[in-house]
Order: C-alpha cells, then sequence, then structure tokens
C-alpha cells in the first residue's frame, strides 16, 4: 500500500511539472508575476550568457507559444496518411534532438529536457551566444538572431532565408515582440527583482 501511494505521488508531481502557458502571454510583466519561477530562469540565463530576457523570451512565444509540449505539425504520406512529424523540434524551445545534444555535450548539463521552462531558456541563451560568437549578431538583435535559430548558423552564413519571405515577416514579428517585451520589462523588473522573502511581507 506505501509503495502504490508513493507512485501516485510521484505521478501528480510529474503532472505538476507540467506548466500551463501564461495567462497574459502578450505582457512580458505579466508572464512574470504569473510565474516567479520563470523570471528567476530568464535571470539566470541572462547572468549566464549575458543576453537580455525579451529576445529568448519573443523567440520563445514565436516558437512554442510557451506550451511545453509543443510538436511541430505532422508529416503526411500521400496527403493522408500521418508519417511522423516535419522535424525532431520539441518542447518550450522546439529544439531539434542535434541541437539539443550539442547544447548538452558542450554544457554538460545532461539531466535537462526540453519541455522544462529553465533547460528550454537556457539552451536559447546558449544558441543566442553562439550565433553571436559565430556570426557576429549582436545578442539584443533578435530580428537576425531568430534567422540564425530557424535557418542555423552555415544557413545564415549562406543567407538562406532571403527566398523565405515568409521567414523574413516572422523575424520582424519576433523583433517587434522583443521590443515590446523590454519595454515591459524595465516597467515591473525592480518589483521581480525583490527577493521571496520581502514579498512575503510586502510584496
Amino acid at each position: 500500500m506505501k509503495f502504490k501511494f508513493t507512485i501516485i505521488a510521484a505521478t501528480l508531481s510529474l503532472v505538476g511539472c507540467a506548466s500551463a502557458p501564461p495567462k497574459e502571454p502578450e505582457n512580458l510583466c505579466g508572464i512574470f508575476m504569473e510565474k516567479r519561477d520563470w523570471y528567476d530562469a530568464a535571470a539566470a540565463m541572462r547572468d549566464k550568457w549575458g543576453v537580455p530576457i525579451q529576445v529568448p523570451m519573443a523567440m520563445m512565444y514565436q516558437e512554442s507559444s510557451f506550451k511545453h509540449d509543443a510538436v511541430p505539425p505532422r508529416d503526411y504520406l500521400l496527403w493522408i496518411i500521418p508519417w511522423g512529424r516535419v522535424s525532431s523540434a520539441y518542447g518550450y524551445s522546439q529544439a531539434k534532438t542535434p541541437t539539443w545534444d550539442d547544447y548538452v555535450r558542450e554544457t554538460g548539463n545532461s539531466w535537462s529536457s526540453r519541455d522544462d521552462f529553465d533547460d528550454a531558456l537556457d539552451f536559447m541563451g546558449w544558441f543566442i551566444s553562439k550565433s553571436h560568437q559565430i556570426n557576429g549578431v549582436s545578442k539584443w538583435d533578435a530580428y537576425a538572431q531568430y534567422l540564425n535559430y530557424h535557418e542555423g548558423w552555415g544557413g545564415y552564413q549562406r543567407q538562406t532565408y532571403r527566398s523565405k519571405r515568409w521567414l523574413m515577416n516572422t523575424a520582424e514579428r519576433v523583433k517587434q515582440r522583443a521590443s515590446r517585451y523590454g519595454a515591459q520589462l524595465r516597467t515591473c523588473e525592480d518589483d521581480l527583482e525583490r527577493g521571496w522573502l520581502w514579498r512575503l511581507f510586502f510584496g
């Protein structure tokens, strides 16, 4: 009986880890006020990789709408029979398996998971930092960073995005959202930076 209770408790714990998307995805302050632990993860990512919070958050909104188990659309055989997914992208960041494996190998974060917000955001910070190192793209340049993210570092160098007007339009939307997120964050970051003990008594 005790063993059965332990299994049930563990299962409930895992279900609880699956965080629902934020109620106000268009407002970065609203996101972080609702999910304080997300801000803690974002601040840790910023301090670790030197990446402004609004850039990966805008990219994540575009990629998954903050859904922990987001997957690409299905591919179909003969337009009828479901035949797997169009890519191996998964989770908050929609990271593809080979790129995620590179991240794990370089960072040693072997227990990381693509459906964990902290890990997914850290992955995006790593990728943005690498885009800066490899292609000289500013960590603040949400437009060019998104093109790197979508096309890969080699694809960005070859300018493969130039034949994809829809992708450049999407990158522009990411840029605009990052700008709005940044402006929003400046109005509430002081409150977010206060520790949990301060919030307990004065928040």
